[in-house]
């Protein structure tokens, strides 16, 4: 048994070595590839910490680069990475943006074999910054998730890069007389807090807005379709002051206003006209019908400023409204106008038939009969005619009636003066189906070629 271990460790002693030095070898290799790769960057970061000790060993941050010199140059740059929601009740919007400013500071300069020194906020606070603000900010958020975004380079010819991640909502005030189909300019306005044009000026470069992809943005019911970028000098009291501005245009969409208001408000006008084919007889159907749509008209009148701010003035939409509103009143206002002259006729021809019924003392004709021959009356031929008359006929008494409307049968001969209007109430219904459609339709054309094209 001893001899044949002795054997087994003779013959496997060549094949255990060999792994055993390849397995040497290859740890070798690893510790040689990690102690090349460790000692490279350690002579540039205790070069770069030798740099940022003898830049900032006699730095006073509290004075601006060229102070007494001469102003400093403040290159911007803005990156827009979303805008929206825009709030017309508060009139204001988001915009979430990265903001880049360059200058010189001759005091940061440095001799190495690096070109530029990329450092993290904590180097922020112990050089001189701009303090640059945004004027017309309502709020501004700067992102920490899941560090500070920002970021400090320092090229060896003195250039600093000092750019960071902002959301801010800003003020935008929107001319709503056009709305729904108004169009806006949305500025973004920055300068510096406290150093006037003498200290500080701000410059564009040429590309200095970029924007990211529009699909992502937020701009439910806008497009956007431009931006401009300006600069002005503001004068105040504490001096002359240099401002930038960046001005995002804005066209707002009408898809969901045509949804939810124009074409209800259509459709409800429309509907009121149905009353002009109910008989005028039917009084229940065309009163329920009138008020139903006048109720409905209120209803969407409310509805179409509940997503506006309450201005002053009146808008594109409160105009369509105001005018299908009265449309509809007043189709409820024909009705009304129609039963009323027609049904105090009545009494009048009543009277008027009594003044025709001959004297006591006068010769009375004797009764008839009226004869039906194949359902057709005949007979008294002078009655007939009387009852059939259209109740339209006789006209009311007073000036204004016979001024204006033909009530009479003879109002064509010389009892009705030549040039004067004849209209006649018993076809009131029929005017109104023409004129009402006409009437609107033409108000339409002029509505949407004044607001769209002019």
């Amino acid at each position: 048994m001893p001899g044949t271990v002795l054997l087994l460790c003779l013959a496997l002693g060549p094949v255990l070595r060999a792994r055993c030095e390849s397995t040497e070898e290859y740890d070798y290799d690893y510790l040689s590839i990690n102690k090349t790769w460790v000692l490279t960057p350690k002579a540039q970061e205790t070069d770069a910490t030798q740099i940022l000790n003898s830049l900032l060993k006699n730095y006073d941050n509290k004075l601006r680069p060229d102070i007494g010199i001469k102003p400093t140059f403040i290159d911007v740059d803005i990156y827009v990475n979303s805008i929206g929601p825009v709030s017309v009740i508060q009139m204001e919007y988001t915009i979430d943006i990265f903001f880049a400013q360059t200058w010189y500071d001759r005091r940061l300069r440095f001799n190495s074999t690096l070109k530029a020194l990329t450092l993290n906020t904590n180097m922020v606070s112990r050089i001189w910054i701009p303090d640059t603000f945004f004027r017309n900010s309502k709020r501004a958020d700067s992102h920490w998730i899941t560090t500070p975004n920002q970021l400090l380079r320092i090229w060896n010819d003195g250039k600093v890069l000092y750019t960071l991640r902002l959301t801010i909502e800003a003020e935008c005030l929107l001319q709503l007389q056009n709305f729904p189909m108004d169009t806006h300019s949305c500025p973004l306005v920055f300068s510096s807090y406290g150093y006037p044009r003498e200290e500080i000026v701000y410059r564009w470069r040429r590309y200095s807005i970029e924007v990211s992809d529009q699909r992502t943005w937020r701009l439910y019911q806008f497009d956007f379709t431009g931006l401009r970028n300006t600069s002005e000098v503001l004068r105040t009291g504490a001096g002359e002051y240099m401002v930038m501005t960046v001005s995002f245009d804005l066209s707002r969409r009408m898809g969901y206003f045509a949804i939810q208001t124009y074409i209800p408000c259509i459709l409800t006008v429309v509907l009121s006209w149905v009353s002009f084919w109910i008989k005028r007889d039917s009084t229940p159907a065309r009163t329920s019908l009138g008020i139903t749509t006048v109720l409905t008209m209120t209803t969407l009148s409310t509805i179409s400023r509940k997503h506006l701010p309450r201005v002053s003035y009146i808008t594109a939409m409160d105009l369509f409204v105001s005018v299908c509103f009265i449309f509809v009143f007043a189709a409820l206002m024909e009705y009304a106008t129609l039963n009323y002259l027609v049904g105090n006729k009545k009494p009048l021809e009543h009277n008027n038939r009594k003044a025709r019924l001959p004297p006591a003392s006068a010769q009375v004709m004797p009764s008839f009969t009226t004869i039906n021959i194949n359902n057709i009356m005949h007979w008294p031929p002078e009655i007939e005619d009387d009852e059939d008359e259209d109740p339209g006929s006789p006209c009311l008494e007073g000036k204004e009636c016979e001024r204006f409307f033909c009530c009479i049968e003879d109002c064509q001969t010389g009892m009705w003066r030549e040039g004067r209007v004849r209209i006649h109430i018993s076809r009131l219904d029929s005017y109104s189906r023409v004129f009402f459609p006409t009437a609107f339709l033409l108000f339409n054309i002029v509505y949407w070629i004044a607001y769209l094209y002019l």
